[in-house]
């Protein structure tokens, strides 16, 4: 069983639950150890002494805040001691409207679990209330010398801890990027056929039906490499769509993505298309497990 990466008390109003966080996804990247080129030498990270150039220990490390003329030093031990509720409680001061809030504050997902089955009515009582209300618990802890702004929620018969950006770490679009479009006029048949087509390619969403790819192909190279084999390289991005053609693409769009649903498109018909279009037929058409088709693999599907 995985151990808890904090360990406190949940608490709402005067009830309180003793809970555990755990990490809630794994990351399935493949990791590249750096090398010198033309050697089989590993290239390491040292903790240095930039004026003397001498390894340091990492317990002869501490903090320290540049203040302009001079170093203001900090031991981790005085983070902890000035830590909100000594880094021991989630302490939820409000439920909110799940609704209401954006979901670019949503950052890391962590499951809670009660510390003992003892603990499990009271658990199951706050899960229970806020599935039924559709709210979330606001709570703020302290982990790893940092502190987190948080949601609870109630998903699938159990509490979710989902860490929130603060506000001011929110950054304003309009002074991001400078090419966002102003008051750009379109029609309204060029919003009709856009309509048209994103119906014609809804889909049910089903996480399944979607993986990694780019990991099984860097996997896929590294044993072509081993073998001396070489691999298919990836397609070209497509060309940007001119404003002048908008409205053909959008038909044409229409028309491919909707047209297979009444006709079997021809394999020869299918093998001009790009894979990226293929893909769009796929979705169009509900076939699962396109996300992890070959080019080849979409045409017999589609073909099929």
């Amino acid at each position: 069983m995985a151990r808890p990466v904090w360990s406190g008390s949940l608490t709402f109003g005067l009830v309180s639950v003793p809970v555990g966080l755990y990490t809630a996804t794994d990351s399935h990247t493949v990791h590249f150890h750096q090398l010198q080129r033309g050697t089989s030498d590993r290239v390491r990270n040292r903790r240095v002494n930039e004026r003397t150039g001498e390894e340091v220990d990492l317990d002869d490390i501490v903090k320290g805040y540049d203040a302009g003329d001079e170093y203001v030093l900090v031991e981790p031990q005085e983070l902890e001691e000035i830590a909100p509720g000594r880094s021991k409680t989630l302490e939820i001061t409000g439920f909110v409207d799940l609704d209401e809030v954006d979901p670019i504050f949503f950052d890391k997902t962590y499951y809670l679990g009660p510390r003992g089955k003892e603990h499990g009515k009271i658990y199951r009582l706050l899960e229970q209330a806020l599935s039924q209300a559709n709210r979330a618990g606001i709570a703020t802890f302290v982990m790893r010398q940092h502190e987190y702004l948080v949601a609870v929620k109630a998903e699938n018969g159990l509490l979710t801890c989902h860490t929130l950006h603060w506000a001011d770490e929110i950054r304003d679009p309009r002074k991001e990027i400078d090419t966002l479009p102003g008051r750009v006029k379109t029609s309204g048949k060029e919003r009709q056929m856009a309509d048209q087509l994103i119906e014609t390619l809804a889909i049910d969403w089903d996480p399944e039906e979607y993986r990694d790819t780019f990991q099984e192909k860097v996997a896929a190279l590294i044993e072509a490499k081993r073998s001396g084999e070489t691999v298919e390289k990836a397609e070209p991005p497509a060309e940007s769509t001119n404003v002048v053609d908008l409205m053909d693409a959008l038909r044409a769009s229409v028309e491919r993505a909707g047209g297979r649903k009444g006709t079997r498109p021809r394999t020869r018909d299918l093998q001009e298309l790009t894979k990226s279009e293929l893909y769009d037929m796929a979705a169009g058409a509900g076939i699962r497990g396109r996300s992890t088709m070959t080019r080849d693999e979409l045409i017999k599907t589609l073909a099929a």
